[in-house]
């Protein structure tokens, strides 16, 4: 599968790219902490170093790596797992969408599979189109309340894992995008509309699979966003990073650019029908 992954890029042109796993800083996100490794951190993922790439000037690259997370244990997660991550200049989240149906699709067929894989109970149909739909819509279809309204009242992710998550990618593959700006900090709010910004994540029988933007391209509001996630982890009692500065630097020279990272352990769990990662790791944590 990562074989077939890494040929699908490399036949589009992408650079196959390494970046450090120890960083002296990261992209602060409220509810993701980082592993300290002698007084940097070890990456929850290559982002910021990916994006330098592309002010760098390079165009179309990718990047299958470890990433870690601090406290993450469950059915769905390890806290040390495998991503892959692309950017593509020139590109929004919409051209990433086109590309995430041609990647599994591939995918598929050099494992033999006919365009169907069966996942928890369900057949899963990946031919093209994939069903989309915005947050928004979600909300006044699985819920009975609306996405503002869940704002407010700060049930927005409770109500995400609860009513929606679960619904989503049943018969085939979910794009759900359009996300309320506050919950997007790397991403470009949408010109149309500024309350939501142009972040989509991809559900396989209620399984997120992987999360994607039209990246942010401006400094200063990019730093902006970095304190208020900063503060929040300020007041929540959780490490607070040092500022991302040569990042920050190198996002003024940085292209309009669109980028995601997919999951692939999780891809293995859907192909192979796995009830828990750990049916498709070589080793649990608690196995060493």
């Amino acid at each position: 599968m990562i074989q077939a992954i890494r040929r699908f890029f490399i036949d589009r042109d992408y650079l196959d790219i390494e970046t450090p796993l120890r960083v002296p800083t990261l992209a602060p996100e409220a509810n993701i902490d980082a592993v300290p490794s002698d007084g940097w951190f070890l990456q929850t993922s290559p982002e910021l170093c990916m994006k330098r790439l592309l002010a760098a000037g390079y165009s179309k690259i990718f990047q299958i790596s470890k990433c870690f997370r601090g406290a993450e244990r469950g059915r769905l997660h390890v806290p040390e797992f495998t991503m892959i991550e692309w950017y593509r200049s020139g590109a929004d989240y919409r051209n990433l969408m086109d590309e995430c149906e041609d990647l599994v699709l591939f995918v598929a067929e050099q494992l033999d599979r006919d365009g169907t894989v069966t996942f928890r109970g369900r057949s899963i149909e990946l031919e093209k189109p994939w069903e989309r739909i915005s947050v928004r819509d979600a909300f006044l279809r699985y819920t009975p309340v609306t996405m503002e309204e869940a704002l407010a009242d700060d049930s927005f992710d409770e109500v995400m894992v609860t009513d929606i998550e679960p619904r989503l990618g049943r018969g085939t593959p979910t794009f759900l995008y359009d996300y309320p700006a506050s919950r997007a900090a790397l991403a470009r709010k949408k010109k149309d509309d500024q309350t939501v910004a142009e972040r989509f994540e991809i559900y396989m029988g209620g399984l997120e699979l992987a999360n994607a933007f039209s990246e942010l391209t401006d400094p200063d509001e990019q730093r902006r966003r970095f304190d208020e996630e900063q503060e929040y982890r300020r007041q929540a009692g959780r490490t607070v990073y040092p500022p991302a500065e040569k990042f920050l630097q190198a996002l003024a020279n940085m292209p309009a650019a669109a980028g995601i990272a997919l999951g692939i352990d999780r891809l293995a769990m859907i192909f192979t029908d796995s009830a828990s990662i750990d049916d498709v790791v070589a080793f649990a944590p608690e196995e060493l």
